[in-house]
């Protein structure tokens, strides 16, 4: 079975500041394959401003909606990656089994354990995670801690999406650039290659109840839409239509989405129906119009046959309103007598989280000045769902009075529109 070519793969750079780069994807089809497409786009810090797609021929129009540098080559390589290889129609007959040594062969990635002792200050989590986002380098756990002296010790466990991380040249490079933004402030810094130590901290502090409640509950009532699920403009209520539609296609059902815009729609909209197994024949996602976005998506599901069932039906409609109004989860909860933010990311089944979140949620902090005193990045299962839970103790400072319900809805706020790219 043949490898995809450089050419499954084109992105044609905009000419002009400011517009739009055309990302092509032209492959072996394979269910899952638009997620995967999203989450890299995503994790790129690049926007998708509209999408054309047909099979496996995709076309995605992106721009840059952060200040990291974009390198355009790697970005084709990773694509390239989770491309299907080319030829042979036994390919067909065993999608399931390629999907599944994919996502085994990206959880097999090696993982490093960074590890520096540091002079704490103000943003200096979110500026560690900026230049490991420049690195390419995937948080995967996170241990922060501050000790009683002002000082920091950091635990990043890491993989490298440029699988290079073994070289010397590599790591150099690694310490160069954490040298350059912490400057006289680091005390030591380490990298190494991870063993039991990786194990140990894959578990997660407990989880109230009540806080459980709150960051998990799967229905929306009227109230949260009001107050978490507002659009960009706070005037305006958030909403979400998703309805299909039978009677248009002989062989496929029409989903048809219409929902506020918010960063990594399409993605979100594709882990879905990934976990659903529906492939898609053909999409189209439509500029943003006025905050909103239409996405229209010919899909079936895996035995080839139209979404007749009413239960199914409703079951994947309601699930996709869901993931539209509340993607993520964003709540502050008192910790004894320590005020905790929690973000609550949805996993894919395949074992991957939404990428870029400690990033947002780190720079949302650093903007408003708030201190972190500790970080942690664990796995929490509720019910039939795997969510990613990312807990920050924040600190007291006499310009943010943490206990006081306004501040704790601006944060919550802030954080949240960091989130969805508002």
């Amino acid at each position: 079975m043949g490898v995809p070519s450089d050419d499954a793969v084109l992105i044609q750079k905009g000419t002009k500041s400011g517009e739009p780069h055309v990302v092509t994807v032209n492959c072996p089809d394979k269910t899952g394959l638009g997620c995967d497409i999203c989450r890299i786009i995503l994790d790129f810090g690049l926007y998708i401003t509209k999408g054309d797609g047909r099979w496996c021929y995709v076309v995605l129009w992106v721009i840059p909606y952060s200040k990291l540098v974009v390198r355009w080559s790697n970005l084709k390589d990773r694509l390239l990656y989770i491309c299907p290889p080319s030829c042979s129609v036994s390919f067909y007959l065993n999608q399931h089994s390629l999907t599944t040594s994919s996502s085994s062969s990206s959880k097999s990635c090696p993982v490093y354990l960074l590890k520096f002792f540091s002079l704490d200050r103000k943003g200096l989590l979110h500026d560690v995670t900026h230049v490991l986002s420049e690195l390419e380098l995937t948080i995967q756990r996170v241990k922060v801690t501050t000790t009683p002296d002002g000082r920091v010790l950091d635990l990043f466990f890491v993989t490298d999406n440029l699988d290079l991380l073994h070289t010397k040249k590599r790591q150099d490079e690694t310490y160069e650039e954490l040298h350059a933004v912490l400057g006289e402030s680091c005390i030591s810094c380490e990298l190494q290659l991870t063993g039991s130590e990786y194990e140990s901290h894959q578990g997660m502090s407990s989880l109230s109840p009540v806080v459980t409640e709150e960051l998990f509950y799967s229905e929306i009532s009227d109230k949260e839409i009001y107050s978490q699920a507002l659009s960009p403009d706070v005037t305006k209520l958030k909403k979400a239509n998703v309805t299909i539609d039978n009677s248009l296609s002989p062989a496929h059902t029409l989903l048809q989405v219409h929902c506020v815009d918010h960063k990594g729609l399409l993605y979100d909209v594709m882990r879905t129906l990934k976990d659903f197994n529906i492939q898609i024949a053909y999409g189209r996602f439509s500029p943003k119009n006025t905050g909103y976005r239409d996405l229209d998506l010919f899909i079936q599901q895996k035995d080839g046959k139209k979404i007749v069932d009413p239960e199914k039906q409703n079951g994947l409609c309601s699930r996709l309103k869901v993931e539209m109004l509340h993607p993520l989860r964003v709540i502050i909860a008192n910790r004894g007598p320590d005020t905790e933010l929690l973000v609550a990311n949805p996993v894919e089944l395949s074992g991957m989280g939404r990428p870029r979140v400690f990033y947002d949620v780190t720079l949302a902090l650093k903007t408003l000045g708030i201190c972190i005193f500790s970080a942690e990045i664990g796995r929490y299962s509720d019910q039939d769902r795997e969510w990613e839970v990312y807990r920050f103790l924040l600190e007291e400072n006499n310009k943010f009075q943490l206990a006081n319900v306004v501040v704790r809805n601006q944060i919550v706020d802030t954080v949240r529109r960091a989130l969805m790219g508002w």
